[in-house]
């Protein structure tokens, strides 16, 4: 089978996410026939390196040995089985893995299937504490601006994203935003720890006149990614977990992107010293293979659930909740981490792409090149409404997966980016800013 007879076929039959189906008449779906390591081959041959890890999940590569063998060793005992009334394994071990390794403090794992249905998970837990607590009036929630947190009716509430939350608007929960810490919003001359803690006085002002009526305080850690990679100094989590304490509101972390070393920790908080009341995974959980997310807790949240009335327990499920399949392979994941040292030797992948994009930051259309952790993101002066959709088609002609967001070009690459790849990826981006 060819790409175009592929590429026909999807178009007819598939409505892809995110997506104005429209736009494909003239910009070519791109036909995967297979994928290895940090490439994705259409079926003529052509290869495409995977600069954002495929909408940022995948973290070793794609048809990764390990991975493939856990999930084959696994599919010989049993694939899913419900998780009400039962048990397994795989989600066992997990969640005892996941508890030594997060934040201190959060010993209970609640699964769903994505990042949005995290969210939706630690919002209704946070509100229903809060409710079995005999304060009723706790059901606010609070984000920072420009975040986003999912595109279900819940966390679409608390997601700052006009693209995705206007035409849904009449449907939605109110929430209340305070300024975002980016520091692309400091003043001239102001550093980004002064910008962190100005606008921790905001959010201090925020939650003092408004406390009795928030469940929760929603934040992602470090970097706010769908909203423009926006990154911030950490010195805003210890605040706003100070802050959170002091006017009894819960802090979810929503470390759906950030999550598994992709900020140069395994998690975010870790670089502030906190912990969450809620942390909230997926996306790289399962190295980038199956649908899994987790919402972890504290055992105060998970004691005031206990209890012997049905309607004081937490009523939510899905039915592929704690899939054996998704936790082993994110089992298989963790083993990379451990075996491989990985975070360790991302410091020094970081360090050397930073080194090696040392012109590519200093082009004049370039502007506000940051890095965090094994995050790299820039704005392009380029005022064309449509650059977001003409960059992202050169780049796949020249051999890159990239997809700005607006005029925000990132690189978010598998963890197994090495040093020929590396050089590619910032070749090529150079030579794509000389068309823009």
């Amino acid at each position: 089978m060819g790409n175009s007879e592929l590429v026909a076929r999807s178009l007819a039959a598939v409505w892809h996410p995110c997506t104005q189906m429209k736009h494909h008449e003239t910009l070519p779906l791109v036909p995967v026939a297979r994928a290895e390591g940090a490439w994705l081959y259409d079926f003529g041959g052509k290869r495409y390196f995977d600069a954002i890890s495929s909408w940022w999940v995948n973290l070793f590569g794609h048809c990764n040995p390990r991975i493939n063998a856990a999930l084959r060793h696994q599919l010989e005992k049993f694939e899913h089985v419900m998780l009400a009334g039962f048990t397994h394994e795989p989600v066992i071990e997990l969640s005892e893995r996941l508890s030594k390794l997060a934040p201190r403090g959060l010993g209970h794992c609640f699964y769903g299937s994505d990042g949005a249905s995290s969210v939706e998970i630690a919002l209704k837990m946070s509100f229903h504490f809060w409710r079995n607590s005999g304060q009723i009036g706790k059901t606010g929630f609070l984000s920072l601006e420009n975040s986003y947190h999912g595109e279900t009716l819940g966390a679409l509430s608390i997601t700052d994203i006009a693209l995705f939350k206007d035409a849904y608007a009449s449907l939605l929960h109110h929430s209340s935003t305070v300024p975002s810490p980016d520091w692309r919003f400091a003043e001239p001359g102001e550093y980004s720890l002064q910008y962190a803690l100005r606008c921790a006085e905001k959010l201090e002002s925020h939650l003092s006149a408004h406390h009795q009526v928030i469940s929760a305080f929603i934040v992602e850690p470090l970097v706010q990614c769908a909203g423009g990679m926006a990154m911030y100094h950490p010195e805003y989590l210890k605040r706003a977990r100070l802050l959170c304490d002091q006017y009894q509101v819960h802090l979810i972390a929503d470390e759906i992107a950030v999550g598994f070393g992709r900020t140069g920790t395994l998690f975010a908080c870790q670089q502030a010293g906190i912990t969450p009341d809620f942390l909230c995974l997926s996306k790289g959980i399962t190295g980038g293979y199956l649908p899994l997310s987790v919402v972890m807790t504290t055992d105060t949240i998970y004691q005031a659930f206990y209890h012997d009335e049905v309607t004081r327990g937490f009523l939510h499920s899905h039915s592929y909740s704690g899939n054996a399949l998704s936790c082993s392979a994110a089992l298989a994941a963790l083993d990379i981490f451990e075996e491989d040292k990985v975070i360790q030797t991302n410091y020094a992948k970081s360090a050397q792409l930073t080194k090696m994009a040392k012109d590519l930051s200093q082009h004049p259309k370039v502007k506000g090149f940051r890095n965090t952790g094994m995050i790299w993101a820039f704005e392009v002066n380029n005022s064309d409404k449509n650059f977001s959709k003409n960059f992202s088609r050169a780049a796949l002609d020249s051999g890159l997966l990239l997809r700005p967001l607006g005029n925000t070009v990132y690189f978010m690459p598998p963890y197994i980016i090495n040093e020929q790849e590396m050089h590619f990826l910032v070749e090529k981006t150079q030579g794509l800013l000389e068309k823009f």
